[in-house]
């Protein structure tokens, strides 16, 4: 799925764009990772759009609510404009295969690893996903990625992830500050 060259910086939220305290839901829990701003204005300063995909399976667990989360996003939404960096989009998926709550009980294509969230910003958008990046802290962002055609899959590796492994990814990094240097190389991958 290639759009007209428009390109993207996918952004998993929890883990990369706030520290992942398990399910986070509101604004007093929410902790913005060190250069998260820094590296979405070198993305939009190259050109990229900045879209997030997050999988939200404390919405399908009953933890919070989808409303709680449109108000959570909201409020991010708000921060990344005050920064001068505006986010184009939020994709989120409530469901949950094994643990989702009545009709949140169900597998979806947009729950990463499957590319769903992915294809849907590409047309909305008309994304060019191969020169696209994403970075997530998963190896289910970055199967998703691989599938959904882009070109650079970044796994960020915090401290407490330096086991992950994915065959998936293309580059690791372990600040936000090093994924600045792949926006210019992405058009290579």
């Amino acid at each position: 799925m290639t759009g007209s060259g428009i390109r993207a910086l996918f952004l998993d939220r929890d883990g990369v764009i706030n520290h992942d305290g398990g399910y986070t839901s509101s604004a007093e829990k929410f902790e913005f990772i060190e250069d998260v701003f820094s590296l979405c204005s070198a993305a939009r300063r190259s050109g990229y759009l900045l879209i997030v995909v997050t999988n939200q399976a404390g919405i399908g667990r009953g933890y919070y609510s989808e409303q709680d989360f449109f108000i959570l996003t909201e409020w991010m939404r708000e921060r990344f404009e005050a920064e001068g960096v505006p986010l184009t989009d939020v994709f989120h998926c409530p469901f949950h295969p094994e643990h989702g709550i009545g009709g949140y009980k169900k597998d979806s294509f947009d729950r990463k690893p499957n590319p769903g969230m992915l294809f849907r910003a590409a047309e909305k958008h008309g994304l060019d996903l191969k020169h696209s990046i994403m970075i997530g802290d998963k190896d289910s962002d970055m199967q998703a990625a691989h599938k959904a055609g882009i070109g650079t899959r970044c796994l960020y590796l915090a401290d407490k992830h330096l086991e992950i492994l994915s065959r998936a990814a293309t580059h690791t990094i372990r600040s936000l500050r090093e994924g600045i240097a792949l926006l210019s190389g992405s058009v290579d991958g």
